[in-house]
């Protein structure tokens, strides 16, 4: 084979050492017609390229790929086959050539159709604070010691290239609330637009072009953050190429090797720091002397003012059990014992769910992302011991319950006495009234004298209750008499008198009735 060292030996010896052609062939055993060519051709190095490619194995089967090419071509993006499952095909009709005899063909036919056609792009240029982008990835870490794929919400700032990166276990509308929210918190303010994908947590029907119906919670999210909402054309990821490339930066930077933390929440505090520690390390792509933290701090002068966190959250009515419970995502969550019977709207946030029922808050709890879960708060049953204190013992409620210090000894105090429950369950309903602090601060007093009952802790609590006054009762100025009242015992004696005269008078007339009816008998 003629290398390019041997061709700069062959020039070298002739053109400088003044060696003739058969001097060179001796000396270097290459055929003159070799050096001839080389000498004479002035180049450097030769090239081959095979102009026609053999397909022995193909020239059978050479039809039929050209159908299954055409029909695949007719087919809609989505749904058109690579070349290795048409290669697959081909195989199991009995092609026993390799894949690569296909590929040749298949880029020979497209180079003929002049349907080959590389992938260009118009650079974006974008003002400070004009606009973000926004996407979501799929990453595998390793949390509480088990194997999980999580949900990444990605930013990032299109003028300063500033990128926010935070983890979550759903893809829920709730998430992208709670992920914008954070995002703008961190960077102090808003763009004037952002650009997303057709998400269905943000896009409801996608009309003709740019057509959009926006879902009504996600466009009341962007009017909080005075935000305009562009969506992208279908299958066109390089309209949002920036949060596009950044989706494999932050795989192969932040989440290689595989993330091993104790919690979510942990996870996301060491995002946020690899964030910003990547931005003050490495330079703006446009800008090279300058690092993207720095070209950030300059951009935030022009962002919108953030104003403060969006009430973002997922409703949906829902119905409670007769055990107070509210079903959502699988798992099922406990109300107040007076919400039982009617309806309730369930508010699903990132980290909670809030129960409300007319208006009023009846339950709150950590949000669970587990399957057929049950998260009580004890406190919702107390109203319900009042009819039932045997429940306080093998309650499903109550299983595992920590009191408060105090409340919790005289708890174990009264477990061994007949009617413990029934006492405890009394100390209990007088947290509704009094407050967890004043039934702690009795029970305190009621250990300190050595004596645990529900007559001494609600005895020692009702002393502690303020001394209430009778309120006053001021007549008003339209029922106050003009002219107040004498006393005159005189008075009396008149009517005295006079009642004593009517009453003999009235008696005679009586005796008169009485004597003519007797004669009449």
């Amino acid at each position: 084979m003629l290398t390019v060292d041997m061709m700069a030996r062959v020039r070298r010896a002739h053109f400088v050492d003044g060696k003739s052609i058969k001097q060179i062939t001796r000396e270097l055993g290459l055929a003159r017609n070799t050096v001839r060519r080389v000498l004479r051709s002035g180049e450097t190095a030769f090239t081959y390229e095979r102009q026609v490619q053999p397909r022995p194995k193909l020239g059978a089967w050479t039809q039929l790929l050209e159908q299954r090419l055409g029909a695949n071509e007719r087919l809609p993006s989505r749904e058109r086959l690579d070349l290795i499952r048409v290669f697959e095909d081909l195989q199991q009709q009995g092609f026993t050539g390799g894949y690569d005899t296909v590929r040749r063909y298949a880029r020979a036919r497209q180079r003929q159709r002049g349907t080959a056609t590389s992938d260009a792009y118009i650079p974006l240029s974008f003002e400070p604070g004009e606009a973000y982008q926004f996407d979501w990835s799929q990453e595998v870490v390793v949390l509480h010691g088990a194997t999980v794929a999580v949900r990444v919400a990605q930013k990032r700032l299109c003028h300063s290239r500033m990128l926010f990166v935070r983890a979550y276990p759903r893809e829920s509308q709730e998430m992208v609330f709670d992920a914008h929210d954070k995002a703008f918190a961190f960077f102090r303010g808003t763009c004037q637009r952002g650009i997303y994908d057709n998400m269905r947590t943000a896009v409801d029907v996608v009309g003709v072009g740019r057509e959009r119906q926006f879902n009504r919670r996600f466009l009341q999210m962007c009017s909080h953050y005075l935000v305009e909402p562009t969506a992208c054309t279908p299958a066109s990821g390089w309209e949002k190429g920036q949060v596009e490339n950044q989706v494999g930066l932050v795989r192969n930077r932040f989440f290689k090797p595989r993330l091993k933390f104790a919690s979510l929440h942990d996870m996301n505090g060491w995002l946020l720091e690899q964030c910003v520690l990547y931005a003050r390390s490495h330079p703006h792509p446009e800008r090279r002397d300058c690092p993207v933290w720095e070209m950030f701090e300059q951009e935030r002068p022009a962002l919108v003012p953030y104003v403060g966190t969006f009430d973002g959250f997922n409703a949906r009515t829902s119905a409670v059990s007769k055990t107070c419970l509210v079903a959502y995502d699988k798992n099922r969550y406990s109300v107040m014992a007076q919400a039982v019977g009617r309806p309730v709207e369930v508010h699903a946030y990132a980290e909670r769910i809030l129960i409300r029922q007319d208006g009023q808050v009846v339950g709150e709890h950590p949000r669970c992302f587990g399957r057929e879960q049950i998260v009580y708060d004890p406190w919702h049953y107390v109203p319900v011991l009042a009819r039932k204190p045997g429940a306080l013992r093998n309650g499903a409620p109550f299983k595992g319950w920590v009191l408060p210090s105090a409340l919790g000894r005289v708890q174990g105090r009264l477990r061994g006495s007949v009617d413990g429950d029934r006492q405890m369950v009394a100390i209990l309903q007088a947290v509704s009234l009094d407050g967890l602090p004043a039934v702690e601060a009795a029970c305190v007093e009621a250990l300190a004298a050595g004596l645990c009952s529900s007559d001494v802790v609600l005895n020692a609590l009702s002393r502690q209750r303020p001394a209430t006054t009778p309120p006053d009762i001021a007549t008003p100025d339209a029922l106050r008499l003009r002219h107040e009242p004498i006393a005159d015992c005189a008075r009396y004696d008149t009517l005295r008198s006079q009642s004593h005269g009517t009453t003999s008078g009235a008696g005679a007339d009586e005796r008169a009735q009485a004597g003519g009816h007797e004669s009449r008998l």
